[in-house]
């Protein structure tokens, strides 16, 4: 099993709401997409700056 962490957001009814029809329309959950977006998000700032070093 992996090591996941529970991470709270607040976020407008709005974009919550906005944020629902580009999962649908992804074929995502929230938590998917969410994801998808952070770990797109980490890739890029890698690729333009190196390995981000972690602590094991």
């Amino acid at each position: 099993m992996k090591n996941e962490k529970h991470f709270g957001l607040r976020i407008d009814e709005e974009t919550l709401k906005k944020l629902h029809s580009v999962c649908e329309y992804e074929g995502r959950s929230v938590n998917a997409q969410i994801l998808f977006l952070i770990r797109q998000c980490i890739a890029k700032f890698e690729k333009e700056n190196g390995k981000i070093k972690t602590e094991d």
